[in-house]
């Protein structure tokens, strides 16, 4: 059983950055894929971007094409969300994500590809 623990989510203004951090337990974080979703309330939870297990492919939603980044570093069991040019529309509670297999797959979009999940963090932007 592999347990994620989210941090880093805060209260910025618009056009801050923050940058948040998904602890892994187990030994094989390589193996997994990961990624970032989040979520309002009232609806459903959206795919922010993935990471394969060895960080070689990355993917993420147009929305935030060229303000977010995901990246891992495998020796710290630890999946990373750096957010810059933060929006209002950005406010949502993050989640991290974990997968049994290392590559991503067309359904790396999907909350049902995925077999681990952390509790949340939240990330507010003021405008």
């Amino acid at each position: 059983q592999v347990q994620l623990v989210e941090s880093g989510g805060g209260l910025v203004q618009a056009g801050g950055s923050l940058r948040l951090s998904c602890a892994a337990s187990g030994r094989t974080f390589s193996t997994y894929a990961m990624a970032w979703f989040r979520q309002t309330p009232g609806k459903e939870r959206e795919f922010v971007a993935a990471i394969s297990g060895s960080g070689g492919s990355t993917y993420d939603v147009d929305s935030v094409k060229g303000r977010f980044t995901i990246s891992r570093d495998n020796a710290k069991n630890t999946v990373y969300l750096q957010m810059n040019s933060l929006k209002p529309e950005d406010t949502a509670l993050y989640y991290c994500a974990g997968r049994n297999v290392g590559y991503l797959t067309r359904e790396y979009v999907q909350t049902w590809s995925y077999d681990y999940w952390g509790q949340g963090t939240q990330v507010t932007v003021s405008s």
